[in-house]
């Protein structure tokens, strides 16, 4: 592949004879190079082989901003995969660069944005949270900017946006809003504080969380003809009052109806969540 375009000394756009482009970096690789030049892919650290809409957004992206911050996003970003095991979808690369290069550019001009949900990011979203907290040590590290805890819950909602399917992150915020709700409405039903340190609630948090992205995606489960709703409704009362409430909120707040063999998963995990033996404190 050849050099098309260069950033800088470390990133590069490069094409092949089908016009295809990738986007690389690795140190020194753009230094004493022109256009038309051949790449020693040795040098190359990390390339970013994209659909086209992505490609051209991050190179438009990359002529708007300082390309030490793409190459403090993508160190971040290799830095979140690993410490979550997983591997983000490549929309991240955009949307994380621009916001980081944003926070630190208005930084300086005291503008400083206020996180609503960051309360519940840090309780529903934890390994992703304490990943962006250390993301703010990088990006002080390298660029002298102490950004506020504030940016730590909007970079963690960046790693959950990631790893649902590239969804924008409006959804990404009503995802959250949905799983506090629901909590808070099974909380409220029984009148008690849920054991948040137990694996229950935690089954209880990965259940929300599945089920408010399908909520938003129209993917609920479908009804079976031998449905275990009437067997469960009778064997968990109280469960099924508290499900039928998430029911209705969902119902009012989204127009969504709820099928019953979603209601059937509520009911179980509700019972879970509510009478395992552990320490249960009231309000």
């Amino acid at each position: 592949m050849k050099i098309r375009k260069i950033f800088n000394n470390n990133v590069i756009l490069l094409t092949d004879d089908n016009g295809d482009e990738m986007i690389v970096m690795g140190k020194g690789i753009g230094y004493n190079k022109h256009n038309s030049d051949v790449v020693d892919f040795s040098q190359v650290e990390k390339k970013f082989v994209v659909e086209k809409a992505t490609s051209d957004k991050l190179m438009g992206l990359i002529g708007e901003i300082p390309t030490e911050h793409l190459e403090l996003s993508n160190e971040i970003i290799e830095y979140a995969e690993q410490q979550l095991a997983l591997k983000f979808s490549d929309n991240i690369y955009i949307t994380l660069t621009d916001h980081i290069s944003f926070a630190i550019r208005r930084f300086p001009e005291g503008i400083i944005v206020k996180n609503a949900l960051l309360w519940e990011i840090k309780k529903f979203y934890a390994a992703e949270y304490e990943v962006a907290l250390n993301a703010l040590n990088i990006i002080e590290q390298k660029t002298g900017v102490k950004l506020p805890e504030d940016e730590a819950g909007s970079i963690a909602l960046h790693f959950v946006n990631a790893q649902q399917r590239g969804q924008d992150m409006k959804q990404t915020y009503q995802m959250t809003k949905i799983v506090n709700d629901l909590a808070n409405i099974v909380k409220y039903h029984f009148g008690i504080k849920l054991d948040e340190s137990s694996i229950n609630y935690s089954r209880f948090l990965t259940h929300l969380r599945y089920f408010a992205y399908r909520i938003l995606h129209d993917e609920l489960i479908p009804e079976e003809r031998d449905s275990l709703y009437d067997h469960v409704k009778d064997k968990y009362p109280e469960s099924y009052a508290c499900a039928k409430k998430i029911r209705n909120y969902l119902e009012i707040n989204y127009e969504k109806k709820t099928t019953n063999e979603e209601m059937v998963y509520f009911m179980i995990h509700i019972h879970r969540v509510t009478n395992r033996e552990y320490d249960v404190a009231e309000e």
